[in-house]
């Protein structure tokens, strides 16, 4: 049976229980953090491969952990049980570990990898299918044929039906010809796992209970076990070192970009645009080069987002345009029609409809009404050192260039702020307010100033001389 990339309807009722392996020390990162936890698009890989499971209603989530425990419970919070595999000695004896957590469940079981992440729903869901074939197996392998076999264990199979699963370390020349790799994961019923890996030994190359063997075991009491092959073995790829992160990275990234051209967006230069897991992108909209995305992004129809910009948890209303050089940073929205231009940054704040801030602009816990015009050099002054303040500037008002207001403080509609002025109080509807020290006028003095200096200069000249 092979998987497409089509949605395949459930045919199934039975309860489910997901286990992820994720014990390993992930010690080709090279990294303090756990590796499941390193991020793709801004997501934890251990994140994208739950969310996946979750389209599928399990009852029990267990994670098997060892190395960074901690960091594992405190990601996961009560979204799935730990269970501990300490020492390590294999994949079936880290499956073992859930066997507790499981308490006596009867029902279907999913084993995942952690470091594995995206896996898909109809893919896991195929499986289970097949677990409840008409010729009953006892185990569902999912395998996947690669452009280079490496080190992957081997799935022997015919038609369909496992006859035998091999380790690399362990296979013959003859079975490492076979292209069809173990991806690892499995489904298995609830009522047959754990009776399986008790009867699994540990006589091989590594001297590990490998969850493999299972299979192996079943085979033996001549039960039918089956493989599912995946299509896309980009979906099976393993994550073990930085370079294998950034080639996963780089995967997710290709395929969102595609994904979104194909929705209506347009981006001029796909391979320099950068999406988080979660950016929601509307049609109509262009993206110019070098643009990154962080988590919580909303565009809707009709934007242009200018090269160079970077927008993490902000949301962009119809017509809206942003850039280049913008930066919008979580709490920023941008109602339509609004404008944010070259080296504008907003964080917690709010861009009337119509509104325009265009030019070397911080705005930063505001509110700026409808139609409202922020000149080139304005920030609002939101933290005292100790707490965060609000500006308020109300519709249609105009804050001339270079101008400070000093939260907590509110612009009335209509309102003028004079270019330059560092605004403390409230000012009015329909008011001007112009906060400046009155200018200085002294004719000639710079003529006199010049004049006094280059002499200077030329007396020091000739005193080098001599």
């Amino acid at each position: 049976m092979t998987v497409s990339s089509s949605p395949l309807a459930a045919s199934f009722t039975a309860p489910l229980a997901i286990v992820v392996l994720a014990a390993g020390k992930g010690t080709r990162m090279k990294s303090d953090l756990h590796k499941v936890l390193h991020p793709i698009a801004g997501r934890p890989m251990l994140m994208h491969l739950l969310a996946s499971a979750a389209q599928l209603s399990p009852q029990h989530q267990v994670v098997v952990a060892g190395h960074g425990r901690e960091q594992l419970e405190k990601a996961l919070g009560s979204a799935a049980t730990i269970a501990v595999q300490d020492p390590q000695l294999g994949t079936g004896h880290a499956v073992q570990q859930a066997e507790g957590a499981l308490g006596g469940f009867d029902g279907d079981v999913l084993i995942l990898y952690g470091d594995v992440p995206f896996v898909r729903a109809e893919t896991m869901r195929a499986m289970l299918e097949r677990l409840h074939g008409d010729d009953n197996p006892a185990v569902v392998v999912l395998g996947f044929e690669p452009a280079d076999t490496l080190q992957y264990g081997r799935v022997i199979a015919h038609d369909g039906v496992v006859a035998k699963m091999v380790e690399h370390k362990d296979a013959t020349e003859a079975e490492r010809a076979c292209r069809l790799c173990n991806s690892g994961l499995m489904a298995v019923r609830g009522a047959d796992l754990f009776g399986l890996l008790a009867r699994v030994g540990n006589d091989n190359a590594q001297g590990e209970y490998y969850l493999t063997d299972i299979v192996n075991v079943a085979n033996g009491d001549g039960r039918v076990c089956a493989v599912v092959v995946t299509d896309d073995a980009d979906e099976v790829m393993g994550i073990n070192s930085r370079g294998e992160l950034a080639i996963a990275e780089a995967r997710w990234q290709d395929k969102r970009r595609a994904a979104a051209m194909a929705d209506g967006a347009t981006l001029v230069a796909p391979e320099t645009v950068w999406f988080a897991w979660d950016t929601q992108v509307g049609r109509d909209v262009t993206i110019e080069q070098n643009v990154v995305f962080g988590p919580g992004v909303t565009v809707a129809d009709n934007v242009v987002i200018h090269a160079f910009s970077h927008v993490e948890g902000a949301s962009l209303a119809s017509g809206v345009s942003i850039g280049p050089f913008a930066r919008l940073r979580p709490g920023a929205v941008l109602e339509e029609g609004s404008k944010i231009g070259n080296f504008v940054e907003m964080k917690a704040a709010r861009l009337g409809k119509g509104a325009k801030a265009n030019h070397l602009t911080y705005l930063g816990d505001a509110e700026v009404g409808e139609g409202a015009n922020i000149g080139a050099g304005t920030i609002t002054c939101n933290y005292d050192g100790y707490f965060k303040h609000k500006t308020v500037i109300g519709p249609r008002a105009f804050i001339g260039s270079n101008s400070a207001l000093i939260a907590p403080v509110r612009i009335g509609a209509d309102a003028i702020v004079a270019a330059g002025s560092a605004v403390s109080r409230d000012v009015s509807d329909g008011e001007l307010r112009l906060v400046r020290a009155e200018q200085l006028i002294k004719p000639g003095w710079a003529d006199q100033f010049h004049d006094a200096m280059k002499k200077k200069k030329a007396e020091k000249a000739e005193k080098a001389k001599g």
